[in-house]
Protein backbone atom coordinates (compact mmCIF):
# COMPACT_ATOMS: atom_id res chain seq x y z
CA UNK A 1 0.00 0.00 0.00
CA UNK A 2 1.50 3.41 -0.93
CA UNK A 3 2.37 5.73 1.93
CA UNK A 4 0.33 8.90 2.34
CA UNK A 5 1.43 12.00 4.24
CA UNK A 6 -0.49 12.64 7.47
CA UNK A 7 -1.27 16.23 8.37
CA UNK A 8 -0.32 17.20 11.91
CA UNK A 9 -2.72 20.15 12.09
CA UNK A 10 -5.56 21.74 10.11
CA UNK A 11 -4.40 23.71 7.07
CA UNK A 12 -5.16 27.45 6.83
CA UNK A 13 -5.95 28.49 3.28
CA UNK A 14 -5.96 32.26 2.55
CA UNK A 15 -9.31 33.46 1.20
CA UNK A 16 -9.18 37.18 0.43
CA UNK A 17 -8.21 38.92 3.68
CA UNK A 18 -9.23 35.97 5.83
CA UNK A 19 -7.98 32.43 6.32
CA UNK A 20 -10.25 29.45 5.89
CA UNK A 21 -9.36 26.49 8.14
CA UNK A 22 -9.65 23.23 6.24
CA UNK A 23 -10.09 19.95 8.13
CA UNK A 24 -7.23 17.48 7.57
CA UNK A 25 -7.85 14.34 5.53
CA UNK A 26 -8.33 10.98 7.29
CA UNK A 27 -5.18 9.38 8.66
CA UNK A 28 -3.44 6.82 6.49
CA UNK A 29 -3.34 3.31 8.01
CA UNK A 30 -1.70 0.05 7.07
CA UNK A 31 -3.97 -2.83 6.06
CA UNK A 32 -3.61 -4.62 9.42
CA UNK A 33 -4.32 -1.43 11.38
CA UNK A 34 -7.40 -0.67 9.27
CA UNK A 35 -8.71 -4.20 9.82
CA UNK A 36 -8.28 -4.26 13.60
CA UNK A 37 -9.09 -0.70 14.69
CA UNK A 38 -12.70 0.18 15.49
CA UNK A 39 -14.33 3.41 14.21
CA UNK A 40 -13.95 4.88 17.71
CA UNK A 41 -10.24 4.02 17.67
CA UNK A 42 -9.84 5.70 14.29
CA UNK A 43 -11.60 8.84 15.58
CA UNK A 44 -9.27 8.97 18.60
CA UNK A 45 -6.29 8.40 16.33
CA UNK A 46 -7.41 11.30 14.13
CA UNK A 47 -7.50 13.54 17.20
CA UNK A 48 -4.09 12.36 18.37
CA UNK A 49 -2.49 13.00 14.97
CA UNK A 50 -4.15 16.31 14.04
CA UNK A 51 -4.74 18.07 17.38
CA UNK A 52 -2.53 20.99 18.28
CA UNK A 53 -0.19 19.87 21.06
CA UNK A 54 1.82 22.08 23.42
CA UNK A 55 4.38 20.14 25.42
CA UNK A 56 6.40 21.71 28.23
CA UNK A 57 9.54 19.58 27.91
CA UNK A 58 11.34 18.38 31.00
CA UNK A 59 14.84 16.90 31.09
CA UNK A 60 13.50 13.84 32.93
CA UNK A 61 11.58 12.84 29.76
CA UNK A 62 14.82 11.89 28.03
CA UNK A 63 15.99 9.50 30.74
CA UNK A 64 15.91 5.77 30.12
CA UNK A 65 13.84 5.22 33.27
CA UNK A 66 11.41 8.09 32.53
CA UNK A 67 8.30 5.91 32.78
CA UNK A 68 9.33 4.58 36.19
CA UNK A 69 10.38 8.00 37.46
CA UNK A 70 7.25 9.86 36.33
CA UNK A 71 4.64 7.21 37.11
CA UNK A 72 5.86 4.45 39.43
CA UNK A 73 7.87 6.67 41.78
CA UNK A 74 5.55 9.69 41.68
CA UNK A 75 3.41 10.66 44.67
CA UNK A 76 -0.26 9.65 44.26
CA UNK A 77 -2.59 12.40 43.05
CA UNK A 78 -6.28 12.33 44.09
CA UNK A 79 -9.02 12.33 41.48
CA UNK A 80 -10.87 15.59 40.92
CA UNK A 81 -14.27 15.87 42.62
CA UNK A 82 -16.54 18.11 40.52
CA UNK A 83 -19.86 17.02 42.03
CA UNK A 84 -20.27 20.51 43.55
CA UNK A 85 -19.94 22.27 40.19
CA UNK A 86 -23.37 21.61 38.64
CA UNK A 87 -25.36 22.85 41.70
CA UNK A 88 -23.21 25.99 41.75
CA UNK A 89 -23.91 26.61 38.05
CA UNK A 90 -27.65 26.31 38.70
CA UNK A 91 -27.41 29.09 41.34
CA UNK A 92 -25.40 31.52 39.23
CA UNK A 93 -28.45 33.75 38.71
CA UNK A 94 -28.13 34.65 42.41
CA UNK A 95 -24.50 35.71 41.98
CA UNK A 96 -21.21 33.93 42.59
CA UNK A 97 -21.41 31.82 45.78
CA UNK A 98 -18.98 32.45 48.60
CA UNK A 99 -18.31 28.81 49.55
CA UNK A 100 -16.26 27.76 46.53
CA UNK A 101 -14.64 24.34 46.66
CA UNK A 102 -11.25 23.50 45.23
CA UNK A 103 -8.98 20.48 45.46
CA UNK A 104 -5.77 21.63 47.11
CA UNK A 105 -2.67 19.77 45.97
CA UNK A 106 0.69 19.71 47.61
CA UNK A 107 3.63 21.02 45.54
CA UNK A 108 4.78 17.44 45.03
CA UNK A 109 1.36 16.30 43.79
CA UNK A 110 1.05 19.29 41.46
CA UNK A 111 4.50 18.60 40.02
CA UNK A 112 3.65 14.91 39.55
CA UNK A 113 0.38 15.47 37.67
CA UNK A 114 1.86 18.12 35.34
CA UNK A 115 4.89 15.97 34.59
CA UNK A 116 2.58 13.06 33.75
CA UNK A 117 0.40 15.29 31.54
CA UNK A 118 3.33 16.71 29.58
CA UNK A 119 5.09 13.34 29.38
CA UNK A 120 2.00 11.88 27.67
CA UNK A 121 2.01 14.73 25.18
CA UNK A 122 5.74 14.30 24.66
CA UNK A 123 5.14 10.65 23.75
CA UNK A 124 2.36 11.59 21.34
CA UNK A 125 4.56 14.16 19.60
CA UNK A 126 7.42 11.67 19.37
CA UNK A 127 5.15 9.04 17.78
CA UNK A 128 3.67 11.63 15.41
CA UNK A 129 7.17 12.49 14.22
CA UNK A 130 7.92 8.81 13.63
CA UNK A 131 4.79 8.16 11.52
CA UNK A 132 4.85 11.45 9.60
CA UNK A 133 4.81 10.85 5.85
CA UNK A 134 3.83 7.19 5.91
CA UNK A 135 0.97 4.87 6.79
CA UNK A 136 0.49 4.25 10.50
CA UNK A 137 1.03 0.69 11.71
CA UNK A 138 -1.21 -1.01 14.25
CA UNK A 139 1.42 -0.74 17.01
CA UNK A 140 1.99 2.95 16.39
CA UNK A 141 -1.75 3.61 16.22
CA UNK A 142 -2.40 1.90 19.53
CA UNK A 143 0.47 3.83 21.11
CA UNK A 144 -0.84 7.16 19.83
CA UNK A 145 -4.35 6.40 21.06
CA UNK A 146 -3.17 5.26 24.51
CA UNK A 147 -0.91 8.25 25.15
CA UNK A 148 -3.50 10.69 23.78
CA UNK A 149 -6.20 9.31 26.08
CA UNK A 150 -3.88 9.49 29.09
CA UNK A 151 -2.97 13.10 28.24
CA UNK A 152 -6.65 14.06 27.98
CA UNK A 153 -7.40 12.33 31.29
CA UNK A 154 -4.63 14.27 33.06
CA UNK A 155 -5.85 17.52 31.47
CA UNK A 156 -9.40 16.89 32.66
CA UNK A 157 -8.09 16.00 36.11
CA UNK A 158 -6.14 19.26 36.43
CA UNK A 159 -9.05 21.31 35.09
CA UNK A 160 -11.48 19.67 37.53
CA UNK A 161 -9.20 20.46 40.45
CA UNK A 162 -9.07 24.14 39.51
CA UNK A 163 -12.62 24.91 38.32
CA UNK A 164 -13.20 27.08 41.37
CA UNK A 165 -10.46 29.48 40.22
CA UNK A 166 -12.70 30.80 37.45
CA UNK A 167 -15.58 31.52 39.83
CA UNK A 168 -13.22 33.05 42.36
CA UNK A 169 -11.82 35.44 39.75
CA UNK A 170 -15.34 36.44 38.67
CA UNK A 171 -16.17 37.27 42.27
CA UNK A 172 -12.89 39.08 42.79
CA UNK A 173 -13.23 41.30 39.70
CA UNK A 174 -16.97 41.97 40.28
CA UNK A 175 -17.86 41.87 36.60
CA UNK A 176 -21.55 42.58 37.10
CA UNK A 177 -22.18 44.16 33.68
CA UNK A 178 -21.39 40.99 31.74
CA UNK A 179 -23.28 37.74 31.48
CA UNK A 180 -22.17 35.05 33.94
CA UNK A 181 -22.31 32.25 31.38
CA UNK A 182 -20.06 34.21 28.98
CA UNK A 183 -17.58 34.90 31.78
CA UNK A 184 -17.51 31.25 32.82
CA UNK A 185 -16.92 30.19 29.21
CA UNK A 186 -14.05 32.67 28.80
CA UNK A 187 -12.57 31.71 32.16
CA UNK A 188 -12.72 27.97 31.48
CA UNK A 189 -11.05 28.40 28.10
CA UNK A 190 -8.31 30.47 29.75
CA UNK A 191 -7.89 27.74 32.39
CA UNK A 192 -7.42 25.08 29.70
CA UNK A 193 -4.88 27.23 27.86
CA UNK A 194 -3.02 27.78 31.14
CA UNK A 195 -2.85 24.01 31.69
CA UNK A 196 -1.31 23.56 28.24
CA UNK A 197 1.28 26.34 28.76
CA UNK A 198 2.25 25.81 32.42
CA UNK A 199 5.85 24.72 32.99
CA UNK A 200 6.10 23.07 36.40
CA UNK A 201 9.91 23.13 36.27
CA UNK A 202 9.93 26.89 36.91
CA UNK A 203 8.83 26.33 40.49
CA UNK A 204 5.67 28.47 40.51
CA UNK A 205 2.26 27.37 41.74
CA UNK A 206 -0.24 26.64 38.98
CA UNK A 207 -3.00 28.62 40.70
CA UNK A 208 -0.90 31.80 40.49
CA UNK A 209 -0.25 31.29 36.78
CA UNK A 210 -3.86 30.31 36.02
CA UNK A 211 -5.37 33.23 37.94
CA UNK A 212 -3.29 35.71 35.94
CA UNK A 213 -4.32 33.99 32.70
CA UNK A 214 -8.02 34.07 33.69
CA UNK A 215 -7.85 37.75 34.68
CA UNK A 216 -6.22 38.62 31.35
CA UNK A 217 -8.96 36.68 29.53
CA UNK A 218 -11.63 38.62 31.44
CA UNK A 219 -9.87 41.88 30.59
CA UNK A 220 -9.85 41.05 26.87
CA UNK A 221 -13.48 39.94 27.04
CA UNK A 222 -14.42 43.17 28.82
CA UNK A 223 -12.73 45.20 26.08
CA UNK A 224 -14.66 43.32 23.37
CA UNK A 225 -17.87 43.66 25.36
CA UNK A 226 -17.43 47.44 25.73
CA UNK A 227 -16.70 47.81 22.02
CA UNK A 228 -19.83 45.85 21.10
CA UNK A 229 -21.94 47.86 23.55
CA UNK A 230 -20.81 51.03 21.83
CA UNK A 231 -21.68 49.57 18.44
CA UNK A 232 -25.00 48.08 19.59
CA UNK A 233 -26.27 50.13 22.55
CA UNK A 234 -29.72 48.46 22.56
CA UNK A 235 -30.15 45.43 24.79
CA UNK A 236 -30.79 42.12 23.07
CA UNK A 237 -34.47 41.22 22.92
CA UNK A 238 -35.29 37.62 21.94
CA UNK A 239 -38.73 38.75 20.75
CA UNK A 240 -37.03 40.52 17.84
CA UNK A 241 -35.92 37.15 16.50
CA UNK A 242 -39.27 35.44 17.00
CA UNK A 243 -41.26 34.95 13.81
CA UNK A 244 -44.87 36.19 13.87
CA UNK A 245 -45.85 34.19 10.78
CA UNK A 246 -48.13 31.81 12.67
CA UNK A 247 -49.82 34.65 14.55
CA UNK A 248 -50.48 36.56 11.34
CA UNK A 249 -51.71 33.41 9.62
CA UNK A 250 -54.09 32.66 12.50
CA UNK A 251 -55.40 36.22 12.40
CA UNK A 252 -56.08 35.90 8.68
CA UNK A 253 -57.92 32.60 9.19
CA UNK A 254 -59.93 33.99 12.09
CA UNK A 255 -60.78 37.12 10.12
CA UNK A 256 -61.95 35.01 7.17
CA UNK A 257 -64.09 32.83 9.44
CA UNK A 258 -65.71 35.88 11.05
CA UNK A 259 -66.57 37.38 7.68
CA UNK A 260 -67.96 34.04 6.50
CA UNK A 261 -70.03 33.80 9.69
CA UNK A 262 -71.49 37.28 9.09
CA UNK A 263 -72.40 36.26 5.54
CA UNK A 264 -74.12 33.12 6.82
CA UNK A 265 -76.13 35.18 9.29
CA UNK A 266 -76.91 37.87 6.72
CA UNK A 267 -78.12 35.34 4.13
CA UNK A 268 -79.57 33.05 6.82
CA UNK A 269 -77.72 30.00 5.49
CA UNK A 270 -78.11 28.37 8.91
CA UNK A 271 -81.93 28.70 8.81
CA UNK A 272 -82.11 30.64 12.07
CA UNK A 273 -85.43 31.83 13.42
CA UNK A 274 -85.97 35.55 13.95
CA UNK A 275 -85.49 35.15 17.71
CA UNK A 276 -82.28 33.15 17.28
CA UNK A 277 -80.86 35.62 14.81
CA UNK A 278 -81.68 38.60 17.04
CA UNK A 279 -80.15 36.95 20.10
CA UNK A 280 -76.90 36.06 18.23
CA UNK A 281 -76.56 39.56 16.79
CA UNK A 282 -77.04 41.28 20.16
CA UNK A 283 -75.08 38.73 22.16
CA UNK A 284 -71.91 38.86 20.03
CA UNK A 285 -72.29 42.26 18.32
CA UNK A 286 -71.92 40.82 14.81
CA UNK A 287 -75.08 42.16 13.23
CA UNK A 288 -73.76 45.64 12.33
CA UNK A 289 -73.44 46.31 8.62
CA UNK A 290 -70.28 48.50 8.57
CA UNK A 291 -66.96 48.34 10.37
CA UNK A 292 -67.65 51.67 12.07
CA UNK A 293 -70.96 50.35 13.42
CA UNK A 294 -69.24 47.17 14.60
CA UNK A 295 -66.61 49.19 16.45
CA UNK A 296 -69.31 51.13 18.29
CA UNK A 297 -71.49 48.10 19.02
CA UNK A 298 -70.84 46.23 22.25
CA UNK A 299 -71.69 42.63 23.04
CA UNK A 300 -74.55 42.32 25.54
CA UNK A 301 -74.87 39.94 28.46
CA UNK A 302 -77.51 37.19 28.61
CA UNK A 303 -79.51 39.33 31.06
CA UNK A 304 -79.43 42.38 28.75
CA UNK A 305 -80.43 40.33 25.69
CA UNK A 306 -83.31 38.77 27.66
CA UNK A 307 -84.63 42.19 28.56
CA UNK A 308 -84.58 43.21 24.88
CA UNK A 309 -86.44 40.15 23.55
CA UNK A 310 -88.66 39.60 26.60
CA UNK A 311 -87.22 36.24 27.72
CA UNK A 312 -85.51 34.97 30.82
CA UNK A 313 -81.74 34.72 31.06
CA UNK A 314 -81.82 30.90 31.05
CA UNK A 315 -84.10 30.77 28.01
CA UNK A 316 -81.80 33.14 26.11
CA UNK A 317 -78.85 30.85 26.91
CA UNK A 318 -80.71 27.81 25.54
CA UNK A 319 -81.68 29.62 22.32
CA UNK A 320 -78.14 30.90 21.94
CA UNK A 321 -76.64 27.39 22.24
CA UNK A 322 -79.11 26.01 19.70
CA UNK A 323 -78.34 28.85 17.27
CA UNK A 324 -74.57 28.40 17.74
CA UNK A 325 -74.87 24.73 16.79
CA UNK A 326 -76.73 25.64 13.60
CA UNK A 327 -74.10 28.25 12.75
CA UNK A 328 -71.27 25.79 13.40
CA UNK A 329 -72.75 23.25 11.04
CA UNK A 330 -73.36 25.90 8.35
CA UNK A 331 -69.79 27.19 8.71
CA UNK A 332 -68.37 23.65 8.39
CA UNK A 333 -70.41 23.09 5.22
CA UNK A 334 -69.20 26.41 3.80
CA UNK A 335 -65.53 25.62 4.54
CA UNK A 336 -65.82 22.12 3.02
CA UNK A 337 -67.53 23.54 -0.04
Amino acid sequence: MPATAVLEAPVSVPVGKRELTVAPPPVSLTASARAQLTPDDVALLQQAVTSKYDCMHNKSFDRADADKLIYAQAVPVPAADVSWYVPVMERLSDGVPSNLENTLLTPAQEKAVFLQFNYCRYQVLKLRKQVAGRAISLKAARGLIAWHQRAQAHRDQIAGMNLALVLAMIKRMRLTEMDFSDLISEGNMALLRAIDKFDVARGFKFSTYACRAIIKAFSRFGTRHSRLRRMFPVEFDPEFEKSDYLERKNEEVEGGCVEELRRIIRENKAELTEVEREIIEHRFAIGAASQADRDLTKALTLQQVGELVGLTKERVRQIQNNAMEKLRQALDRSILA
